[in-house]
Protein backbone atom coordinates (compact mmCIF):
# COMPACT_ATOMS: atom_id res chain seq x y z
CA UNK A 1 0.00 0.00 0.00
CA UNK A 2 1.29 3.37 -0.85
CA UNK A 3 2.18 5.92 1.83
CA UNK A 4 -0.66 8.13 0.65
CA UNK A 5 -3.18 5.27 1.02
CA UNK A 6 -2.03 4.56 4.57
CA UNK A 7 -2.42 8.24 5.51
CA UNK A 8 -5.95 8.28 4.08
CA UNK A 9 -6.97 5.21 6.08
CA UNK A 10 -5.49 6.64 9.29
CA UNK A 11 -7.41 9.84 8.71
CA UNK A 12 -10.65 7.90 8.22
CA UNK A 13 -10.02 6.07 11.48
CA UNK A 14 -9.07 9.11 13.55
CA UNK A 15 -12.09 11.22 12.59
CA UNK A 16 -14.65 9.11 14.57
CA UNK A 17 -12.24 8.94 17.49
CA UNK A 18 -11.89 12.69 17.60
CA UNK A 19 -15.67 13.06 17.48
CA UNK A 20 -16.00 10.58 20.37
CA UNK A 21 -13.40 12.43 22.40
CA UNK A 22 -15.33 15.65 21.98
CA UNK A 23 -18.57 13.97 23.06
CA UNK A 24 -17.14 11.93 25.93
CA UNK A 25 -17.33 14.61 28.68
CA UNK A 26 -21.00 15.18 27.94
CA UNK A 27 -21.74 11.43 27.92
CA UNK A 28 -19.99 10.95 31.24
CA UNK A 29 -21.90 13.87 32.73
CA UNK A 30 -25.22 12.33 31.63
CA UNK A 31 -24.15 9.00 33.17
CA UNK A 32 -23.28 10.65 36.47
CA UNK A 33 -19.58 9.88 36.04
CA UNK A 34 -18.27 13.47 35.93
CA UNK A 35 -18.85 16.84 37.60
CA UNK A 36 -20.08 19.86 35.62
CA UNK A 37 -17.39 22.43 34.72
CA UNK A 38 -17.05 25.29 37.17
CA UNK A 39 -18.49 28.58 35.84
CA UNK A 40 -15.89 31.14 34.75
CA UNK A 41 -15.59 33.87 37.41
CA UNK A 42 -16.19 37.41 36.13
CA UNK A 43 -13.57 40.04 36.93
CA UNK A 44 -14.77 43.03 38.93
CA UNK A 45 -15.04 46.52 37.44
CA UNK A 46 -16.40 49.72 38.92
CA UNK A 47 -18.05 50.98 35.72
CA UNK A 48 -18.81 49.26 32.44
CA UNK A 49 -19.81 51.42 29.45
CA UNK A 50 -21.22 49.16 26.77
CA UNK A 51 -22.75 49.32 23.32
CA UNK A 52 -21.40 52.71 22.24
CA UNK A 53 -19.65 53.78 19.05
CA UNK A 54 -16.11 53.95 20.40
CA UNK A 55 -13.30 56.14 19.09
CA UNK A 56 -10.11 55.29 20.97
CA UNK A 57 -8.24 58.57 20.31
CA UNK A 58 -6.26 57.28 17.37
CA UNK A 59 -6.93 58.51 13.86
CA UNK A 60 -9.27 55.63 13.03
CA UNK A 61 -12.96 55.03 12.51
CA UNK A 62 -15.24 54.20 15.40
CA UNK A 63 -16.35 50.68 16.30
CA UNK A 64 -18.93 49.21 18.63
CA UNK A 65 -16.99 48.39 21.79
CA UNK A 66 -17.12 48.59 25.56
CA UNK A 67 -14.95 50.21 28.23
CA UNK A 68 -14.41 48.80 31.71
CA UNK A 69 -13.11 51.13 34.45
CA UNK A 70 -11.63 50.18 37.81
CA UNK A 71 -10.33 52.86 40.14
CA UNK A 72 -8.71 55.64 38.14
CA UNK A 73 -7.68 53.45 35.23
CA UNK A 74 -9.19 51.79 32.17
CA UNK A 75 -9.35 48.08 32.82
CA UNK A 76 -10.30 46.84 29.36
CA UNK A 77 -11.54 47.99 25.96
CA UNK A 78 -13.26 45.67 23.53
CA UNK A 79 -16.46 43.95 22.43
CA UNK A 80 -18.79 42.06 24.76
CA UNK A 81 -17.01 42.98 28.00
CA UNK A 82 -20.14 42.10 29.95
CA UNK A 83 -19.15 38.45 29.41
CA UNK A 84 -15.84 39.09 31.17
CA UNK A 85 -16.57 41.72 33.82
CA UNK A 86 -19.10 42.26 36.56
CA UNK A 87 -19.51 46.00 37.19
CA UNK A 88 -20.89 47.94 40.12
CA UNK A 89 -22.46 50.24 37.55
CA UNK A 90 -23.33 49.64 33.91
CA UNK A 91 -23.96 52.44 31.40
CA UNK A 92 -25.81 51.61 28.20
CA UNK A 93 -24.18 53.78 25.53
CA UNK A 94 -26.18 52.43 22.60
CA UNK A 95 -26.55 55.23 20.04
CA UNK A 96 -23.94 57.36 21.81
CA UNK A 97 -20.29 58.16 21.05
CA UNK A 98 -17.61 57.02 23.49
CA UNK A 99 -14.23 58.77 23.33
CA UNK A 100 -11.34 59.87 25.51
CA UNK A 101 -12.03 63.04 27.46
CA UNK A 102 -11.10 66.03 25.33
CA UNK A 103 -7.85 67.89 26.04
CA UNK A 104 -7.86 71.68 25.74
CA UNK A 105 -4.25 72.87 25.27
CA UNK A 106 -4.97 76.61 25.49
CA UNK A 107 -7.27 78.05 28.18
CA UNK A 108 -7.83 81.13 30.32
CA UNK A 109 -9.76 79.63 33.27
CA UNK A 110 -8.64 81.93 36.10
CA UNK A 111 -12.17 83.04 37.06
CA UNK A 112 -13.03 79.42 37.73
CA UNK A 113 -9.73 77.82 38.65
CA UNK A 114 -8.73 80.45 41.26
CA UNK A 115 -12.17 80.77 42.82
CA UNK A 116 -12.60 79.98 46.54
CA UNK A 117 -15.93 78.39 45.59
CA UNK A 118 -15.59 74.63 44.92
CA UNK A 119 -18.58 74.80 42.58
CA UNK A 120 -16.65 77.21 40.35
CA UNK A 121 -13.53 75.04 40.44
CA UNK A 122 -15.49 72.23 38.83
CA UNK A 123 -14.79 74.17 35.59
CA UNK A 124 -18.28 73.56 34.23
CA UNK A 125 -17.71 75.43 30.94
CA UNK A 126 -15.14 72.79 30.05
CA UNK A 127 -16.85 69.75 31.60
CA UNK A 128 -20.02 70.40 29.62
CA UNK A 129 -17.94 70.33 26.44
CA UNK A 130 -16.44 66.97 27.42
CA UNK A 131 -13.03 68.35 28.38
CA UNK A 132 -11.13 66.39 31.02
CA UNK A 133 -7.72 68.15 30.83
CA UNK A 134 -6.76 71.81 30.34
CA UNK A 135 -3.47 73.67 29.90
CA UNK A 136 -2.74 76.90 31.77
CA UNK A 137 0.09 79.44 31.65
CA UNK A 138 -0.42 80.01 27.94
CA UNK A 139 0.36 83.17 25.94
CA UNK A 140 3.50 83.45 28.03
CA UNK A 141 1.55 83.95 31.27
CA UNK A 142 2.64 80.93 33.33
CA UNK A 143 4.27 81.47 36.71
CA UNK A 144 7.79 80.10 37.19
CA UNK A 145 6.65 78.82 40.61
CA UNK A 146 5.19 75.65 39.14
CA UNK A 147 5.53 73.47 42.24
CA UNK A 148 3.79 76.03 44.45
CA UNK A 149 1.07 76.45 41.83
CA UNK A 150 0.54 72.71 41.69
CA UNK A 151 0.37 72.38 45.48
CA UNK A 152 -2.20 75.16 45.71
CA UNK A 153 -4.45 73.71 43.01
CA UNK A 154 -4.16 70.18 44.36
CA UNK A 155 -5.14 71.36 47.83
CA UNK A 156 -8.13 73.27 46.48
CA UNK A 157 -9.30 70.62 44.02
CA UNK A 158 -10.33 70.98 40.38
CA UNK A 159 -12.88 69.38 38.09
CA UNK A 160 -10.42 68.72 35.27
CA UNK A 161 -6.79 67.75 35.10
CA UNK A 162 -4.44 70.72 34.73
CA UNK A 163 -1.10 70.96 32.93
CA UNK A 164 1.05 74.09 33.19
CA UNK A 165 3.61 76.03 31.18
CA UNK A 166 6.24 78.40 32.45
CA UNK A 167 5.68 81.76 30.76
CA UNK A 168 8.04 84.28 29.24
CA UNK A 169 5.96 87.14 30.69
CA UNK A 170 6.45 86.44 34.42
CA UNK A 171 10.03 85.32 33.83
CA UNK A 172 10.91 88.54 32.06
CA UNK A 173 8.92 90.76 34.44
CA UNK A 174 10.56 89.23 37.50
CA UNK A 175 13.98 90.23 36.17
CA UNK A 176 13.36 93.25 33.89
CA UNK A 177 9.99 94.61 34.96
CA UNK A 178 7.95 96.24 32.19
CA UNK A 179 10.86 97.93 30.44
CA UNK A 180 11.64 97.67 26.73
CA UNK A 181 15.30 96.76 26.95
CA UNK A 182 17.59 93.82 26.43
CA UNK A 183 18.82 91.83 29.45
CA UNK A 184 22.50 91.90 30.29
CA UNK A 185 24.39 88.62 30.69
CA UNK A 186 23.57 88.30 34.40
CA UNK A 187 19.90 89.07 33.87
CA UNK A 188 19.62 86.57 31.03
CA UNK A 189 21.28 83.93 33.24
CA UNK A 190 18.71 84.60 35.97
CA UNK A 191 15.88 84.25 33.46
CA UNK A 192 17.33 80.98 32.18
CA UNK A 193 17.50 79.66 35.72
CA UNK A 194 13.85 80.52 36.30
CA UNK A 195 12.86 78.55 33.19
CA UNK A 196 15.10 75.60 34.07
CA UNK A 197 13.75 75.41 37.62
CA UNK A 198 10.17 75.59 36.39
CA UNK A 199 10.78 72.76 33.95
CA UNK A 200 12.26 70.69 36.75
CA UNK A 201 9.13 71.40 38.80
CA UNK A 202 6.92 69.91 36.09
CA UNK A 203 6.21 72.57 33.46
CA UNK A 204 5.49 71.09 30.03
CA UNK A 205 7.43 73.75 28.19
CA UNK A 206 8.02 77.45 27.67
CA UNK A 207 5.05 79.54 26.55
CA UNK A 208 5.53 82.95 24.97
CA UNK A 209 3.10 85.71 24.04
CA UNK A 210 5.35 87.85 21.88
CA UNK A 211 2.41 89.99 20.75
CA UNK A 212 1.92 91.30 24.30
CA UNK A 213 4.06 93.79 26.18
CA UNK A 214 6.49 93.33 27.91
CA UNK A 215 7.11 90.03 26.10
CA UNK A 216 7.06 91.91 22.81
CA UNK A 217 10.26 93.63 23.95
CA UNK A 218 12.15 90.30 23.94
CA UNK A 219 14.40 89.64 20.96
CA UNK A 220 14.47 86.36 19.07
CA UNK A 221 17.89 85.64 20.63
CA UNK A 222 16.47 86.15 24.12
CA UNK A 223 13.64 83.70 23.46
CA UNK A 224 16.01 81.12 21.96
CA UNK A 225 18.18 81.25 25.07
CA UNK A 226 15.20 80.56 27.32
CA UNK A 227 13.69 77.96 25.01
CA UNK A 228 16.95 75.98 25.17
CA UNK A 229 16.36 75.45 28.88
CA UNK A 230 12.99 73.93 28.07
CA UNK A 231 14.52 71.86 25.27
CA UNK A 232 17.17 70.35 27.53
CA UNK A 233 14.40 69.11 29.81
CA UNK A 234 12.19 67.67 27.10
CA UNK A 235 9.68 70.53 26.80
CA UNK A 236 7.96 72.28 23.92
CA UNK A 237 7.89 75.89 22.77
CA UNK A 238 4.31 77.17 22.73
CA UNK A 239 3.85 80.58 21.17
CA UNK A 240 1.25 83.23 20.64
CA UNK A 241 3.44 84.43 17.83
CA UNK A 242 4.66 87.98 17.56
CA UNK A 243 2.36 88.95 14.73
CA UNK A 244 -0.74 87.22 13.37
CA UNK A 245 -1.47 90.18 11.10
CA UNK A 246 0.62 93.14 9.93
CA UNK A 247 1.43 94.87 13.22
CA UNK A 248 5.21 94.45 13.12
CA UNK A 249 7.12 91.82 11.17
CA UNK A 250 3.93 90.44 9.57
CA UNK A 251 2.30 87.04 9.69
CA UNK A 252 4.82 85.21 7.50
CA UNK A 253 7.76 86.88 9.25
CA UNK A 254 6.30 85.84 12.57
CA UNK A 255 5.92 82.22 11.45
CA UNK A 256 9.56 82.30 10.34
CA UNK A 257 10.59 83.57 13.77
CA UNK A 258 8.66 80.81 15.55
CA UNK A 259 10.30 78.16 13.37
CA UNK A 260 13.72 79.74 13.90
CA UNK A 261 13.30 79.63 17.66
CA UNK A 262 12.43 75.94 17.55
CA UNK A 263 15.24 75.14 15.14
CA UNK A 264 17.94 76.98 17.08
CA UNK A 265 16.73 75.83 20.48
CA UNK A 266 16.18 72.23 19.30
CA UNK A 267 12.63 71.70 20.56
CA UNK A 268 9.15 71.21 19.07
CA UNK A 269 7.20 74.33 18.13
CA UNK A 270 3.50 74.69 18.84
CA UNK A 271 1.73 77.72 17.36
CA UNK A 272 -1.23 78.78 19.48
CA UNK A 273 -4.60 79.68 17.88
CA UNK A 274 -3.21 79.74 14.37
CA UNK A 275 -4.96 82.30 12.18
CA UNK A 276 -4.67 85.03 9.57
CA UNK A 277 -5.92 88.08 11.48
CA UNK A 278 -7.24 91.08 9.59
CA UNK A 279 -7.84 92.14 6.01
CA UNK A 280 -4.13 92.70 5.37
CA UNK A 281 -3.43 88.95 5.63
CA UNK A 282 -6.75 87.32 4.70
CA UNK A 283 -6.10 84.46 2.31
CA UNK A 284 -2.66 83.71 3.80
CA UNK A 285 -3.52 80.32 5.31
CA UNK A 286 -2.17 78.43 2.30
CA UNK A 287 1.21 80.17 2.48
CA UNK A 288 1.50 79.55 6.23
CA UNK A 289 0.64 75.88 5.77
CA UNK A 290 3.16 75.49 2.95
CA UNK A 291 5.91 76.99 5.12
CA UNK A 292 5.12 74.67 8.02
CA UNK A 293 4.95 71.66 5.71
CA UNK A 294 8.40 72.57 4.41
CA UNK A 295 9.64 72.62 8.01
CA UNK A 296 8.11 69.17 8.51
CA UNK A 297 9.96 67.92 5.43
CA UNK A 298 13.19 69.22 6.95
CA UNK A 299 12.60 67.21 10.10
CA UNK A 300 11.22 69.93 12.35
CA UNK A 301 8.36 69.13 14.72
CA UNK A 302 5.67 71.79 14.33
CA UNK A 303 2.03 71.70 15.41
CA UNK A 304 -0.68 74.29 16.01
CA UNK A 305 -4.05 74.64 17.66
CA UNK A 306 -7.17 76.46 16.51
CA UNK A 307 -10.57 77.54 17.74
CA UNK A 308 -13.55 77.36 15.32
CA UNK A 309 -14.66 80.99 15.53
CA UNK A 310 -14.29 83.98 13.22
CA UNK A 311 -13.72 86.40 16.11
CA UNK A 312 -10.66 86.40 18.32
CA UNK A 313 -10.58 87.75 21.87
CA UNK A 314 -8.13 90.05 23.58
CA UNK A 315 -8.15 93.40 25.34
CA UNK A 316 -8.83 96.65 23.55
CA UNK A 317 -5.44 97.96 24.63
CA UNK A 318 -3.60 94.95 23.25
CA UNK A 319 -5.51 95.26 19.97
CA UNK A 320 -5.04 99.00 19.42
CA UNK A 321 -2.17 100.46 21.46
CA UNK A 322 1.28 100.51 19.82
CA UNK A 323 3.81 98.54 21.85
CA UNK A 324 6.22 101.43 22.21
CA UNK A 325 3.47 103.36 24.04
CA UNK A 326 3.29 100.83 26.89
CA UNK A 327 7.03 100.59 27.52
CA UNK A 328 7.22 100.96 31.29
CA UNK A 329 3.60 99.93 31.89
CA UNK A 330 0.39 101.83 32.53
CA UNK A 331 1.87 104.89 34.30
CA UNK A 332 4.26 105.47 31.40
CA UNK A 333 1.39 105.22 28.90
CA UNK A 334 -0.56 108.02 30.55
CA UNK A 335 2.53 110.20 30.86
CA UNK A 336 2.90 109.89 27.09
CA UNK A 337 -0.77 110.72 26.56
CA UNK A 338 -0.23 113.93 28.54
CA UNK A 339 2.28 115.10 25.95
CA UNK A 340 0.38 116.48 22.91
CA UNK A 341 2.92 115.45 20.27
CA UNK A 342 3.37 111.93 21.67
CA UNK A 343 -0.38 111.54 22.18
CA UNK A 344 -0.99 112.44 18.53
CA UNK A 345 1.47 109.73 17.46
CA UNK A 346 -0.27 107.19 19.70
CA UNK A 347 -3.64 108.06 18.19
CA UNK A 348 -2.28 107.75 14.63
CA UNK A 349 -0.89 104.27 15.39
CA UNK A 350 -4.17 103.29 17.04
CA UNK A 351 -6.09 104.27 13.89
CA UNK A 352 -3.82 102.03 11.82
CA UNK A 353 -4.37 99.15 14.23
CA UNK A 354 -8.13 99.72 14.24
CA UNK A 355 -8.10 99.45 10.45
CA UNK A 356 -6.18 96.16 10.71
CA UNK A 357 -8.96 94.88 12.98
CA UNK A 358 -11.66 95.74 10.46
CA UNK A 359 -12.82 99.01 12.00
CA UNK A 360 -14.86 99.95 15.06
CA UNK A 361 -17.91 97.97 13.85
CA UNK A 362 -15.85 94.76 13.98
CA UNK A 363 -14.97 95.10 17.68
CA UNK A 364 -17.57 93.92 20.20
CA UNK A 365 -17.05 94.90 23.85
CA UNK A 366 -17.59 91.73 25.90
CA UNK A 367 -16.69 92.71 29.47
CA UNK A 368 -19.82 92.73 31.62
CA UNK A 369 -21.19 95.53 33.79
CA UNK A 370 -19.81 98.52 31.87
CA UNK A 371 -21.57 101.24 29.86
CA UNK A 372 -20.06 99.79 26.68
CA UNK A 373 -20.81 96.12 27.44
CA UNK A 374 -22.39 94.11 24.57
CA UNK A 375 -21.94 97.06 22.18
CA UNK A 376 -19.52 97.49 19.32
CA UNK A 377 -16.85 100.12 19.72
CA UNK A 378 -18.64 102.12 17.03
CA UNK A 379 -21.99 101.90 18.85
CA UNK A 380 -20.46 103.06 22.11
CA UNK A 381 -18.58 105.88 20.37
CA UNK A 382 -21.74 107.07 18.63
CA UNK A 383 -23.74 106.98 21.86
CA UNK A 384 -21.05 108.89 23.74
CA UNK A 385 -20.52 111.42 20.95
CA UNK A 386 -16.87 110.40 20.57
CA UNK A 387 -14.51 109.44 17.80
CA UNK A 388 -13.83 105.66 18.04
CA UNK A 389 -10.21 106.28 19.06
CA UNK A 390 -11.27 108.65 21.83
CA UNK A 391 -13.88 106.11 22.92
CA UNK A 392 -11.18 103.43 22.98
CA UNK A 393 -8.88 105.58 25.11
CA UNK A 394 -11.71 106.18 27.57
CA UNK A 395 -12.30 102.42 27.88
CA UNK A 396 -8.57 101.74 28.24
CA UNK A 397 -8.32 104.42 30.89
CA UNK A 398 -11.01 102.78 32.99
CA UNK A 399 -10.11 99.16 32.23
CA UNK A 400 -6.33 98.94 32.29
CA UNK A 401 -3.91 97.98 29.53
CA UNK A 402 -3.39 94.36 30.50
CA UNK A 403 -4.69 91.46 28.44
CA UNK A 404 -7.16 90.42 31.12
CA UNK A 405 -8.68 93.82 32.00
CA UNK A 406 -12.36 92.90 32.17
CA UNK A 407 -13.59 96.38 31.23
CA UNK A 408 -11.88 96.26 27.87
CA UNK A 409 -12.35 92.64 26.80
CA UNK A 410 -13.31 92.42 23.13
CA UNK A 411 -14.42 89.97 20.49
CA UNK A 412 -12.60 91.05 17.35
CA UNK A 413 -14.20 89.85 14.10
CA UNK A 414 -11.09 89.57 11.99
CA UNK A 415 -10.89 86.11 10.34
CA UNK A 416 -12.13 84.77 7.04
CA UNK A 417 -13.95 81.45 6.83
CA UNK A 418 -11.85 79.94 4.02
CA UNK A 419 -8.68 80.49 6.07
CA UNK A 420 -10.30 78.87 9.11
CA UNK A 421 -11.41 75.85 7.06
CA UNK A 422 -8.01 75.39 5.46
CA UNK A 423 -6.16 75.45 8.77
CA UNK A 424 -8.68 73.04 10.27
CA UNK A 425 -8.10 70.43 7.57
CA UNK A 426 -4.41 70.08 8.45
CA UNK A 427 -3.61 66.86 10.34
CA UNK A 428 -1.25 68.74 12.70
CA UNK A 429 -3.84 71.31 13.87
CA UNK A 430 -5.41 70.51 17.26
CA UNK A 431 -8.61 71.79 18.84
CA UNK A 432 -8.25 74.45 21.56
CA UNK A 433 -10.65 76.94 23.06
CA UNK A 434 -8.45 79.87 24.10
CA UNK A 435 -11.42 80.13 26.44
CA UNK A 436 -11.65 83.23 28.59
CA UNK A 437 -14.50 85.25 30.06
CA UNK A 438 -16.79 87.07 27.63
CA UNK A 439 -16.23 84.99 24.48
CA UNK A 440 -18.42 81.98 23.60
CA UNK A 441 -15.35 79.87 22.90
CA UNK A 442 -14.93 79.41 26.68
CA UNK A 443 -18.22 77.52 26.86
CA UNK A 444 -18.70 76.13 23.37
CA UNK A 445 -15.55 75.51 21.30
CA UNK A 446 -15.57 71.72 21.02
CA UNK A 447 -19.33 71.41 20.32
CA UNK A 448 -19.14 74.36 17.90
CA UNK A 449 -16.43 72.58 15.94
CA UNK A 450 -18.46 69.36 15.97
CA UNK A 451 -21.82 70.88 15.07
CA UNK A 452 -20.66 73.35 12.43
CA UNK A 453 -17.50 71.89 10.93
CA UNK A 454 -18.10 68.14 11.31
CA UNK A 455 -21.87 67.66 11.02
CA UNK A 456 -23.11 70.71 9.12
CA UNK A 457 -20.30 71.62 6.72
CA UNK A 458 -18.22 68.40 6.81
CA UNK A 459 -14.90 70.22 6.80
CA UNK A 460 -13.43 67.30 8.78
CA UNK A 461 -14.91 63.97 9.83
CA UNK A 462 -15.77 62.71 13.30
CA UNK A 463 -12.66 60.53 13.65
CA UNK A 464 -10.38 63.48 12.84
CA UNK A 465 -12.27 65.74 15.23
CA UNK A 466 -11.86 63.29 18.11
CA UNK A 467 -8.24 62.42 17.30
CA UNK A 468 -7.20 66.08 17.20
CA UNK A 469 -9.02 66.73 20.47
CA UNK A 470 -7.57 63.73 22.32
CA UNK A 471 -4.79 61.38 21.23
CA UNK A 472 -2.88 63.77 19.00
CA UNK A 473 -2.96 66.43 21.73
CA UNK A 474 -1.68 64.00 24.35
CA UNK A 475 1.11 62.83 22.05
CA UNK A 476 2.09 66.39 21.07
CA UNK A 477 2.63 67.48 24.67
CA UNK A 478 3.73 64.20 26.21
CA UNK A 479 0.75 63.53 28.49
CA UNK A 480 1.55 60.05 29.77
CA UNK A 481 -1.30 57.50 29.75
CA UNK A 482 -3.92 60.01 28.62
CA UNK A 483 -5.71 60.87 25.40
CA UNK A 484 -6.49 57.27 24.39
CA UNK A 485 -8.95 54.59 25.47
CA UNK A 486 -6.43 51.86 26.23
CA UNK A 487 -6.06 49.39 29.09
CA UNK A 488 -3.87 50.90 31.79
CA UNK A 489 -4.53 54.50 30.73
CA UNK A 490 -6.22 56.91 33.09
CA UNK A 491 -9.99 56.71 32.92
CA UNK A 492 -10.75 60.07 31.31
CA UNK A 493 -13.78 58.91 29.32
CA UNK A 494 -16.43 60.91 27.47
CA UNK A 495 -19.87 59.74 26.36
CA UNK A 496 -21.85 62.19 24.21
CA UNK A 497 -25.03 62.15 22.18
CA UNK A 498 -24.13 62.79 18.53
CA UNK A 499 -27.61 64.20 17.87
CA UNK A 500 -27.65 66.57 20.85
CA UNK A 501 -24.01 67.63 21.29
CA UNK A 502 -24.17 71.32 20.42
CA UNK A 503 -23.11 74.83 21.49
CA UNK A 504 -25.59 77.10 23.21
CA UNK A 505 -23.34 80.13 23.82
CA UNK A 506 -23.00 82.92 21.28
CA UNK A 507 -21.44 86.40 21.21
CA UNK A 508 -24.43 88.00 22.90
CA UNK A 509 -24.86 85.20 25.49
CA UNK A 510 -21.34 83.84 25.91
CA UNK A 511 -21.86 82.07 29.24
CA UNK A 512 -24.47 79.45 28.32
CA UNK A 513 -23.32 75.87 28.93
CA UNK A 514 -23.15 73.47 26.01
CA UNK A 515 -25.41 70.43 25.75
CA UNK A 516 -25.09 66.81 24.73
CA UNK A 517 -22.43 65.43 27.09
CA UNK A 518 -24.15 62.50 28.78
CA UNK A 519 -21.27 61.22 30.90
CA UNK A 520 -17.72 62.41 31.58
CA UNK A 521 -15.27 60.59 33.80
CA UNK A 522 -12.07 62.24 35.03
CA UNK A 523 -9.62 59.80 36.60
CA UNK A 524 -12.48 57.31 36.89
CA UNK A 525 -14.81 59.70 38.73
CA UNK A 526 -18.05 60.93 37.14
CA UNK A 527 -18.00 64.70 36.68
CA UNK A 528 -20.98 64.75 34.29
CA UNK A 529 -23.52 62.05 35.10
CA UNK A 530 -26.62 61.55 32.94
CA UNK A 531 -26.16 65.09 31.64
CA UNK A 532 -25.81 66.74 35.05
CA UNK A 533 -22.66 68.05 36.73
CA UNK A 534 -21.58 66.04 39.75
CA UNK A 535 -20.21 67.57 42.93
CA UNK A 536 -16.73 66.17 42.37
CA UNK A 537 -13.24 67.61 42.03
CA UNK A 538 -11.19 64.64 40.77
CA UNK A 539 -8.78 66.60 38.58
CA UNK A 540 -5.04 66.30 39.06
CA UNK A 541 -2.11 68.59 38.39
CA UNK A 542 -0.18 66.82 35.66
CA UNK A 543 3.58 66.92 35.85
CA UNK A 544 6.09 66.77 33.03
CA UNK A 545 9.00 64.44 33.75
CA UNK A 546 12.32 65.78 32.42
CA UNK A 547 14.89 63.29 31.12
CA UNK A 548 17.22 61.81 33.73
CA UNK A 549 20.24 63.93 34.54
CA UNK A 550 18.73 67.23 33.38
CA UNK A 551 17.54 68.38 36.82
CA UNK A 552 19.22 68.50 40.24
Amino acid sequence: MSGRGRRDRMTDLHLPLRRLARCLPGLLLLAGCASPPAPTALAQADTLIHGGLLFDGGNSDGRIADVAIRGDRILAVGPDLRRRYRATREIDATGLVVAPGFIDPHTHPDTYLRSPDPAMRRLLPWLHQGVSTIFIGIDGGGTPDVAAERAKLEAAGTGTNVAAYVGLGPVRSRVLGQDARAPDADELARMRTLVADAMCEGAFGLSAGLFYAPQSFASTDDVVALAREAAIRGGVYDTHQRDESSYSLGLMGSVEEALEIGRRAHLPVHIAHIKALGADVHGSAGAVIARIERAHAQGQRVTADQYPWLASSTSLGAALLPRWAVDGGRPALFERLDDPATAARIRDDMRDNLQRRGGADAILMTGSGWPWSARTLQQFADGAGLDPIEAALRIIGEGGTGRTGSAQRIASFNMRRDDVDLFMRQPWVLTASDGGDGHPRQHATFPEKYARFVVQDQVIDLAAFIHRSTGLTATTFGLADRGFLRPGHYADVLVFDPDAYAPKADYVRPHVLSEGVVHLFVNGVATIDAGHAAHALPGRMLQHRPPPGTCP
